[in-house]
Order: structure tokens, then sequence, then C-alpha cells
């Protein structure tokens, strides 16, 4: 884990609304805290700067590794994989009608569904949890 100043840290938090930029699961609703990743991946040169950094859970952060590209099975094109600080959400993705799935709209939308594995059986059963609290899915 890369140590990242304080006040850094707390300046990428409040930019990624304290939740996840793949899954929006915001900070409330998991029991650890919310990591910082690397946009474009240290381990491949990616700088430790606040435009290279953002909010990701630890299921997302672990399946993105040092994934930058993706492949849409629908187009079989290689594509990038979202990036949420330059990207919109929702220009990209959708939930399911029940919430439970993130459903890409676009190549890049589902080519990091797949590349981050973003319903998992267990993740899908999390969000139907999380839809309790009227805090998941984030409106916005």
């Amino acid at each position: 884990m890369i140590a990242i100043k304080q006040d850094l840290d707390a300046k990428i938090r409040a930019q990624a609304k304290n939740r996840c930029g793949y899954c929006l699961v915001p900070q409330k609703l998991v029991f650890y805290k919310l990591e910082i990743e690397h946009l474009f991946p240290k381990a491949k040169g990616g700088a430790t700067e606040e435009d290279n950094l953002w909010l990701a859970c630890r299921q997302c952060n672990l399946s993105k590794g040092i994934k930058t590209n993706g492949f849409d099975a629908l187009t079989f094109e290689r594509v990038r994989l979202f990036n949420p600080r330059k990207q919109i959400w929702a220009e990209h993705f959708k939930f399911s009608e029940d919430k439970t799935e993130i459903i890409g709209r676009t190549n890049c939308g589902r080519a990091t569904v797949s590349a981050l594995q973003l319903n998992r059986d267990l993740q899908k059963t999390a969000r139907e949890f999380w839809k309790l609290t009227g805090i998941f899915p984030p409106i916005d």
C-alpha cells in the first residue's frame, strides 16, 4: 500500500464522494476503509499524483490490479477501462432493474464490468442488502 499524504487522501475521498468509482459502494456501507487506487497502475509507471488517483473498494481495486484495458464481448474490441476521474459513470453503466447488477452501456462499460468482475454473486447479494439502507445505489 502506498502512503498518500493526509491532505491528498482527504481531497480524493471528497472528489469521489466517499464511494468506489466503479461499483459506487459508499464508505458507510463497508467495514474497511476504501482504498486510494492508481488509475494508471504504479507498476506500469503511473504516478502517485492527484490526477492519477481515485477511490475504490477493495474488491474493485484487487480485480483491476494492473489492468488498463479490457475486452468487450459484444463488439470484440479491446478497449480502455473506465476512468472514474475523467468519465461519467451513468454514461457507461446502469443498474439492473432490481439494482443488484451493474450493466455496461458502452464498450468501455462492458469491458470494465467484465475485467473487474463487478457482478460476482457476493457483490450482488451485498447490493441486495445495501438497497435496504436507502443510500444505495446513489442518486446522482
